[in-house]
């Protein structure tokens, strides 16, 4: 049984169709990439998932249960939880106390959500950051402290929206190598992101979105050299790169 499975999931605002009967499967320990050109439907598809949207059409089913049109923090509590494109941060909350408000969804223990957001800083690298107000952090540092709040939520599914977004390429690398712990780890990942010298080396499987619906999916080998999605987003000269 799939951890994640979509079934026929559709999405409109007014005139604008952003996700089409879209389907797709995600196994638990798996990594998928979703890609595909701005304004393709992928945030989209996050936020149905995630209850920020109800879709239109079509279910979402998490471990077996269906779980379409849930409240975010129900789907929170039932084991996936996300990052935003646009990093967000509680910015008057310090690094430690941002992590704790992710491991108060599983416990309402302060001391328990102070020792787990403490050993999660530990793990992602922000120990000594700690006392810093959110606002003072880098956006390196911004989007790691969102991730490790989401980590604190004790997620099965951990969905990433674009997370290298903006960051160096040293950056980036640390970000790689902390996504590498997690898979270590056993956590199911599933990411949208346009870095593909990021994505497609740590995807198991990529799936293509384009005006909304699903063009291709296989393994990254296969969709970088795919008709359909090197006319539509990759180019020729990465596929012929």
């Amino acid at each position: 049984m799939a951890l994640l499975q979509i079934q026929g999931l559709s999405k409109h605002f007014g005139g604008l169709m952003a996700n089409r009967e879209i389907d797709l499967e995600i196994q638990e320990g798996e990594i998928v990439g979703l890609i595909g050109p701005n304004g393709a439907g992928k945030t989209t598809l996050f936020n149905c998932i995630a209850g920020y949207y109800a879709p239109d059409a079509g279910h979402v089913f998490f471990a077996g249960r269906e779980i379409t049109a849930q409240a975010p923090a129900e789907i929170c509590r039932a084991g996936i939880a996300r990052t935003f494109q646009l990093v967000r941060v509680f910015k008057n909350m310090t690094a430690l106390e941002n992590v704790m408000v992710g491991a108060f969804a599983g416990t309402a223990d302060s001391t328990l959500a102070r020792r787990q957001a403490l050993k999660l800083l530990e793990f992602g690298g922000l120990a000594d950051k700690r006392d810093v107000l959110a606002s003072h952090l880098t956006i390196a540092d911004k989007k790691r402290l969102e991730l490790l709040r989401a980590l604190a939520t004790r997620p099965r599914l951990l969905m990433l929206d674009e997370a290298m977004a903006g960051l160096t390429p040293k950056e980036t690398a640390d970000a790689v190598d902390l996504l590498r712990a997690l898979v270590q780890q056993g956590l199911t990942l599933f990411l949208v992101e346009h870095v593909m010298e990021v994505i497609m080396p740590i995807s198991q499987r990529i799936i293509v979105l384009n005006y909304g619906e699903k063009i291709a999916e296989g393994r990254p080998a296969e969709i970088a050299v795919h008709p359909d999605v090197v006319k539509a987003y990759l180019g020729k000269k990465y596929a012929e790169g």
